[in-house]
């Protein structure tokens, strides 16, 4: 299933010519045009799925260990200290492509600061109303 309009179905599949690094039955994982940092990369599906909420569960089992796979490849081939992996589900997350995809961010020692947050406090209490509140949806 794809959507005809969908630029992410188009690279996925071929139609739009990428820098590929990794082609399979389920993906294509693609050297990001805007990248966060030397080597960043996305992996997306060749079927169409909005975000992680739509993903079916026979591509979702796959994805984390094809994001190894490739994390892996950049530590040994590009010399990174590390690697992000960052998948936004929404416009208030920083979806802009709704097409559900992964970046693989390679990290460099002493690169920049990306990918972090000022931790924020929270009382025992709040904590505890919120796992309530949480656990509900999750039976």
């Amino acid at each position: 299933m794809r959507d005809e309009n969908c630029i992410f179905c188009k690279i996925a599949n071929g139609e739009i010519p990428a820098a590929t690094l990794y082609e399979g039955e389920e993906f294509r994982v693609i050297l990001d045009l805007g990248p966060a940092s030397r080597g960043h990369a996305l992996i997306l599906p060749k079927n169409h799925f909005v975000d992680l909420l739509d993903l079916d569960d026979r591509v979702s089992s796959q994805v984390l260990a094809l994001a190894a796979k490739v994390g892996a490849a950049m530590k040994k081939s590009l010399g990174c200290a590390g690697f992000n992996l960052v998948q936004n589900n929404g416009e208030a997350a920083g979806q802009t492509v709704f097409h559900f995809h992964m970046h693989v961010i390679p990290r460099y020692e002493d690169g920049p600061s990306m990918v972090s947050w000022e931790p924020g406090t929270c009382s025992g209490e709040e904590l505890s109303e919120l796992a309530e509140c949480i656990k509900k949806e999750l039976k």
